[in-house]
């Protein structure tokens, strides 16, 4: 190391552990501060000197007429600092103690710094401290998030790039008319798929894939197929203008296109009621959906969980138990979606239904959430008060008081669910618990109160 004109260290090719007297009087500007060096390397020429440790000393040098000059110096690392005036750079007192320090034996234990040495002390190692690289540790954090980053970066120009593609292909589409696309062996869905996948967007994959299901849909398929490849376009461009959208709205659109997020925001604590479970394969997993209602909140929360192929996935609760715990929500999705968290005392079973609403809350509901996630093909809710009744090829859920229906949606007509709540209601008003969307109510739990005579108890009922 070399003095710097600040009395600061600076980098040479190999340290010295220990100077010589020739090797500090080198350090001197020239010749008359090296004679005035020289003559002040004396321990007898200071008062007040210590030992900080190898190498730093400190002291006071009586300066005639002047005022004392107080100096410190770091003779392994020739830095130093003095209170005198001079313009010199090292002065003559700096010169004369790292003098002293070199021929003075290493101290057995190092001494108390008066404060304004210890203070220069502290700004050294605080300095040393803010130029010396992270620790490894740190180091390989801060290397692993760069290289997140960069992978995310990248992940996303890939997406761009298949979205792009996506929407010149809708537009082709379009262009050319539907009436092709209901032709045997047509390959433009697969195909337009194996895309998607390519450029790692597996949620614009998904739908481009079920968008080949709709031809063969029944009648009325043109108007459905047109409808879901208007949705398509808008996710590929909201993904293309994601810059210019809200938190909330951009959050949904990641998820939308396949980006995994991680549970934000604080856990809420609750007596959650498990509303429904059920299972769905999802290409060669399977997908478990658990649906909650907290008692306190009044927030209805969606846990998915997922199973490797001959694997079950996790987070299995009995329906219409309470379990206390705490879930916290992800970003995006309406805040459906939450991971369950610490769970506090034993699961217990209840047969209290949530508080519902009229089919028409029902519907409002579904339509408020579609402008939090115009994708939404359904709403967790909750209908009081309905019974179970055939309409046409089909059935419908009517409410007792005003009469409004819902139809259940066809998905469900042929699950043997839909007979288990026309058991359990018997022609009666039931409370049941499902998921409305356009497609109509898939019922997925339900409720019979206990009878005004007091025959049947109340009874809760899975439905799938």
């Amino acid at each position: 190391m070399v003095l710097s004109h600040g009395g600061e260290p600076r980098r040479s090719a190999r340290p010295v552990a220990r100077r010589t007297a020739e090797q500090v009087l080198d350090l001197a500007p020239d010749e008359e501060s090296r004679e005035a060096g020289r003559a002040l390397g004396s321990r007898g020429s200071w008062s007040g000197v210590g030992h900080g440790g190898p190498g730093v000393m400190w002291g006071v040098c009586a300066g005639g007429d002047s005022a004392p000059c107080r100096t410190a110096v770091e003779s392994n690392e020739l830095a130093y600092t003095c209170s005198c005036a001079a313009v010199k750079s090292p002065c003559m007192h700096a010169l004369g103690l790292l003098l002293v320090a070199s021929g003075t034996p290493v101290p057995a234990r190092a001494e108390e710094p008066p404060p304004w040495a210890a203070q220069w002390l502290a700004d050294r190692r605080g300095r040393a401290a803010a130029e010396s690289p992270p620790a490894p540790a740190a180091a390989a954090a801060s290397a692993s998030r760069a290289a997140a980053a960069r992978r995310a970066e990248r992940r996303a120009e890939r997406i761009t790039g298949g979205a792009q593609e996506l929407d010149q292909r809708l537009t082709d589409l379009l262009r050319g008319g539907l009436a092709a696309t209901d032709r045997p062996g047509h390959g433009l869905w697969e195909e337009t798929a194996a895309r998607m996948v390519d450029a790692q967007a597996p949620g614009l994959a998904n739908r481009v894939r079920e968008l080949g299901s709709v031809p063969a849909s029944g009648p009325g398929w043109p108007t459905r197929l047109l409808e879901e490849c208007a949705l398509l376009h808008l996710l590929d461009s909201a993904w293309l203008g994601l810059d210019r959208l809200p938190g909330p709205l951009a959050a949904t659109v990641r998820r939308r296109v396949g980006l995994t997020a991680s549970p934000e925001g604080p856990a809420l604590r609750d007596h959650w009621l498990v509303l429904a479970q059920y299972d769905t394969p999802d290409g060669r997993i399977v997908t478990r959906r658990v649906w909650l209602y907290g008692g306190d909140s009044g927030r209805t929360a969606l846990l998915l969980s997922y199973g490797a192929p001959g694997r079950a996935p996790a987070d299995a609760l009995p329906v219409g138990a309470v379990i206390d715990a705490e879930v916290t929500p992800y970003p995006g999705g309406g805040g459906l979606r939450a991971e369950l968290g610490a769970r506090f005392g034993e699961p217990v079973v209840t047969t209290a239904p949530p508080p519902g609403g009229t089919t028409a809350d029902a519907v409002a509901a579904y339509g408020h959430a579609l402008r939090d996630d115009p994708w939404l093909d359904a709403w967790p809710v909750t209908l009081r008060d309905v019974i179970p009744a055939p309409s046409g090829d089909g059935w419908q859920l009517v409410g007792a008081a005003d009469g409004s229906a819902l139809p259940v949606a066809a998905s469900a007509l042929s699950r043997p669910g839909l007979w288990k709540l026309v058991a359990l209601s018997g022609g009666n008003p039931v409370t049941v618990f499902g998921e409305c969307g356009h497609r109509g109510f898939d019922p997925l739990a339900a409720w019979r109160p206990e009878t005004s005579d007091g025959v049947g108890p109340s009874v809760a009922m899975a439905l799938i």
